[in-house]
């Protein structure tokens, strides 16, 4: 029987990884991503869906004004880039065991290396 609650939504980009988009109007570009949604499944990447918001004045920006920031893109738009050859690639997940404990850790589908630290 499956879980009905409490399910946790298993995202192949973490925070801190390096991204490639591969489609819209960012296509090809890559960034680093700073923040996951896992519940809207979005990531928020920098420098990339840079959007113009305009700012009321406050104690940080006193003048008010238009400022660029960074909006969350849908997490099936970026692929996270391959360590050895910097090419987008497919994850795939694996368990390695080590000092008697075992643990589950994402790898580059194009070259076998772990993207896990």
């Amino acid at each position: 029987m499956s879980r009905k609650f409490n399910k946790q939504n298993k995202l192949h980009v973490k925070k801190g990884d390096i991204v490639t988009v591969i489609t819209g109007n960012q296509k090809g570009q890559s960034g680093r991503v700073l923040m996951v949604f896992p519940e809207k499944n979005r990531v928020l990447v920098e420098g990339i869906n840079m959007r113009t918001k305009h700012q009321k004045p406050s104690q940080e920006y006193p003048q008010g004004g238009r400022i660029k920031q960074e909006m969350p893109i849908h997490v099936s738009n970026v692929l996270p880039q391959d360590p050895v050859s910097k090419e987008p690639t497919r994850v795939g997940r694996k368990r390695i065991e080590e000092e008697g404990k075992g643990r589950w850790v994402r790898y580059s589908k194009l070259s076998g290396e772990v993207l896990d630290k």
